[in-house]
């Protein structure tokens, strides 16, 4: 398997200056005054409308992405993270509150609604034990999402969305998307 490599472009339809990146990098501004669009040559990478992994985020995989705005975004690139390739078991606790409260479930694969799986109605907080997961705010993997690697995520309020953000699906990076 190669390294992950993208690289970003000051303009729209891979125009102007270019970036080539394969690596964690919390502000692309220092490269470039912005990144309108990208071509992913290799790996995952999640990228953000805002410097250091904060605000939306947006996954991307290999291929080409010619317009940040017709992914959604309203701004364009300013950081990006790559997401190593992960062979192993996946398993992540989800707490029904913050801090680790309230009602909790394991999961081991993906869950497209915690509503209908465990009559959950939040997912506030979450414990990653073992692999590279998404997660989004509504059922069946739609609305904004946020990607997490191991680690305990006590809140999610700190991690560029404001208080009160919660998730209802949740899906395994798996090697097969690389």
């Amino acid at each position: 398997m190669s390294t992950c490599r993208i690289t970003f472009y000051e303009e729209r339809n891979f125009g102007g200056r270019s970036y080539d990146c394969s690596s964690d990098c919390g502000d692309l501004t220092s490269y470039m005054s912005h990144c309108y669009s990208c071509r992913v040559h290799s790996g995952c990478f999640m990228v953000y409308d805002r410097c250091n992994y904060m605000g939306n985020q947006y996954f991307l995989r290999r291929g080409e992405y010619p317009d940040c705005m017709s992914m959604g975004m309203s701004d364009f690139f300013r950081s990006c993270r790559m997401i190593p390739m992960y062979r192993g078991s996946y398993r992540m606790r989800i707490y029904e509150r913050e801090n680790f409260e309230g009602q909790m479930y394991e999961l081991m694969d993906d869950c497209d609604s915690i509503m209908d799986r465990y009559r959950m109605s939040n997912c506030m907080s979450c414990h990653v034990m073992d692999g590279h997961w998404l997660m989004y705010e509504q059922p069946h993997y739609r609305g904004r999402m946020m990607y997490f690697r191991p680690g305990e995520y006590r809140n999610f309020s700190g991690m560029g969305w404001g208080s009160g953000m919660r998730f209802m699906s949740m899906r395994r990076i798996m090697d097969s998307w690389y």
